[in-house]
Formats: C-alpha cells, sequence, structure tokens
C-alpha cells in the first residue's frame, strides 16, 4: 500500500502498537498548514519504504484521546513507534531529506 493511512483511536492499538514493523504516526490537522506540506513528503517515504515502515496519520481533531494521551502539543508531530514503544519523536514540517535523515535508523 503506498502513502499513509488514517488510523483512529479504534484502530491505534492494532495498526500501531502491535505491527510487526515500524511506524511512523504523523499527528496532523486539517487548519494546519505545516501539516498539509509534510503530507506528501510522508506519502512518498511511505511508498519508497513500504517493507521497512508504515507511516499513519492521527488527526488530532477527530482523535483528541490519542493527542492527549502522546502529549502532542504543536503539530505537525511525528512518532515512530516500534514493537509497541515510542522510540522516536520529531516535531514539525520539514523537507524529505531531513526527514528521511531523521528515519534513518528505520529505513
Amino acid at each position: 500500500m503506498s502513502g499513509a493511512r488514517d488510523v483512529t483511536e479504534a484502530t491505534f492499538n492494532a495498526e500501531v502498537l502491535e505491527a510487526d514493523k515500524p511506524v511512523l504516526v504523523d499527528f496532523w490537522a486539517e487548519w494546519c498548514g505545516p501539516c498539509r506540506l509534510v503530507g506528501p513528503v510522508l506519502d512518498q517515504i511511505a511508498a519508497e519504504n513500504t517493507d521497512k515502515i508504515t507511516i499513519v496519520k492521527v488527526n488530532v481533531d477527530e482523535n483528541p484521546s490519542l493527542a492527549a494521551k502522546y502529549r502532542i502539543t504543536s503539530i505537525p508531530a511525528m512518532k515512530v513507534f516500534k514493537g509497541g514503544d515510542e522510540v522516536k519523536s520529531i516535531i514539525g514540517a520539514q523537507p524529505k531529506v531531513a526527514l528521511e535523515k531523521e528515519l534513518a535508523d528505520f529505513l
């Protein structure tokens, strides 16, 4: 599957915490300009690395309890989960090359 797909409070455990490979969760919102900039970049990274990492999106307005649980105070916020644990956090929109550098351990 190419591109990032949406997860919700109902699907988060199965799709993120119980995943068998690293999962990057993009916490975003419709009204967030930088989020809209980083979305296509994450879709590209997802499409190019489908065997290594899964990239999903959580809309913080529609899933406020997830945003609260993971202490999302500014967006875009990206968190990488591996084996059910949060192993990396990236705050703010960045160009593709910078995000790939941040994610080098997982790509």
